[in-house]
């Protein structure tokens, strides 16, 4: 996927997986899909979750507030 320079671009839930109803950004600027609630990393700077509920999304600006990122698909 390419990056997008936009300050506060985020991927479109269109996009998103069937299933997958969470989204957010590392600190690196990288967007993830979850398909369970993530939690934040323990050495700061990630979301994590089990591999197999984590699904790239695409590249954004680096995030120092990334810890914010966190959303959910409004059903």
């Amino acid at each position: 996927m390419p990056q997008h320079d936009t300050p506060h671009w985020e991927p479109d839930w269109s996009q998103a997986p069937e299933g997958w109803d969470w989204l957010a950004q590392d600190e690196d600027g990288r967007w993830y899909w979850y398909r369970t609630q993530p939690q934040v990393g323990v050495g700061g700077g990630v979301w994590r979750s089990n591999s197999r509920h984590q699904q790239y999304a695409g590249q954004g600006l680096p995030n120092p507030a990334w810890d914010a990122s966190l959303r959910h698909r409004q059903q």
